[in-house]
């Protein structure tokens, strides 16, 4: 048993079947991996996991060691330990970038909150008055928004895209908060297209138009990075639009 399951899965947005039939396992303090095309469905995992507006309402059930995760809000389960990681960080104008730290831990201690913005590799000194609004950069947001996630110690991280659109050294501070999260026994769920990101895994999921075409060890799944995806009649296989081929990642 996982600490995170799907017990067959479907989701339905505006007439169109985004997840289906989805039965998966999340092992507890792995690093798991989401691959597939664009129009996989591999956000609208993350963002029905989470339970946001408009996605929860799905057929089956998630369960959260063993419980199901029907009927409660996101707040809800943010308190039981899950938390996602946005693709593209919110701005709060006005927020401060310590308030926005310590959110998900009322009554963090200044030293916490300075700890988080040092493993992240952004002075306190720095960056602990400043807003979280468009003075700061896309990797700054995202670095802040790792550094929220460390001060709320979760027991589960969804990370959308989380190199996208940041710059290497964001990239590299990134990567070392996932290292260190799966160190502390955190589950991570990493949602990419990324043979990068794919490689911090230590396991993967390919979806394709919400169906689960195949799962296991990071090594294999990497294959379809090159082009060599499920063989399969369906319109967007890569041997007829290249999806996959010659753009350094999956689309």
């Amino acid at each position: 048993m996982g600490i995170l399951e799907f017990d067959k899965v479907s989701l339905e947005l505006d007439g169109h079947r985004i997840l289906n039939n989805l039965s998966l396992d999340f092992w507890e303090g792995h690093v798991h991996a989401v691959v597939g095309p664009n129009g996989a469905g591999k956000s609208t995992l993350a963002m029905t996991i989470m339970g946001l507006s408009g996605y929860e309402h799905h057929e089956g059930d998630i369960l959260f060691k063993g419980k199901s995760l029907k009927g409660l809000t996101v707040n809800e389960r943010a308190r039981l330990g899950i938390t996602l990681a946005w693709q593209e960080p919110a701005r709060f104008e006005g927020l401060g970038v310590s308030a926005f730290i310590g959110a998900g831990k009322p009554g963090a201690s200044v030293q916490e909150l300075d700890a988080a913005l040092e493993l992240v590799g952004l002075s306190p000194e720095r960056y602990r008055s400043r807003r979280v609004d468009k003075t700061l950069s896309g990797g700054e947001r995202k670095r802040i928004e790792l550094a929220s996630i460390i001060v709320m110690d979760p027991e589960i991280v969804l990370m959308d895209e989380p190199d996208s659109g940041v710059d290497i050294e964001a990239v590299n501070y990134i990567f070392s908060v996932i290292d260190q999260l799966k160190e502390k026994g955190t589950t991570i769920i990493l949602i990419t297209h990324s043979a990068e990101v794919l490689r911090r895994s230590d396991h993967a999921f390919l979806l394709c138009h919400g169906n689960l075409m195949d799962k296991g060890p990071t090594d294999r799944m990497l294959a379809y990075f090159g082009g060599k995806c499920i063989p399969c009649t369906h319109k967007n296989a890569p041997e007829l639009t290249e999806l996959f081929a010659g753009k350094g990642g999956a689309q």
